[in-house]
């Protein structure tokens, strides 16, 4: 089975993570849409929440599982018997990150990783965004997927 790991904190799940799950699945037999808890990291949604939410987004595919982890990604990947992990890439400043990224991975555990890049109309929407937007009171729903 082609196996697929979409990994990020997704603190919100964007348009933008939406899009690239869309965009990944004629390319998997199965994605797992892993979403990373960092102790170190505060959240504006608990993991519980984050799983949840993105659960129901996809609850009608059973080509999509939704998991929470908080061990490094190629372990998670390692355990899930995922053969790539799939990220999105936004800019140039993401790609250097991701690359990076993807060398360390493929090298200690030889899971490749495939980048999609984030359609032109949503490049610029990050969950960082979303949440200093949410922050001061602005509506955020155009920037989240329908049912999220």
């Amino acid at each position: 089975m082609n196996k697929g790991l979409f990994v990020g904190s997704f603190d919100p799940f964007t348009i933008g993570h939406a899009s690239i799950v869309r965009r990944a699945l004629p390319l998997f037999d199965h994605i797992i849409i892993g979403v990373g808890v960092n102790e170190r990291k505060k959240y504006m949604l608990d993991a519980e929440e984050r799983v949840g939410r993105i659960k129901r987004l996809y609850a009608d595919n059973s080509k999509i599982e939704v998991k929470a982890y908080s061990d490094l990604t190629i372990d998670f990947a390692r355990r899930e018997q995922a053969t790539y992990i799939i990220k999105g890439v936004r800019s140039v400043k993401d790609f250097e990150y991701e690359r990076e990224q993807a060398d360390v991975n493929r090298l200690l555990s030889g899971v490749e990783t495939i980048f999609l890049y984030a359609e032109p109309q949503l490049s610029s929407i990050s969950s960082t965004m979303v949440r200093e937007l949410q922050h001061f009171g602005r509506d955020i729903s155009e920037f989240l997927p329908k049912g999220y």
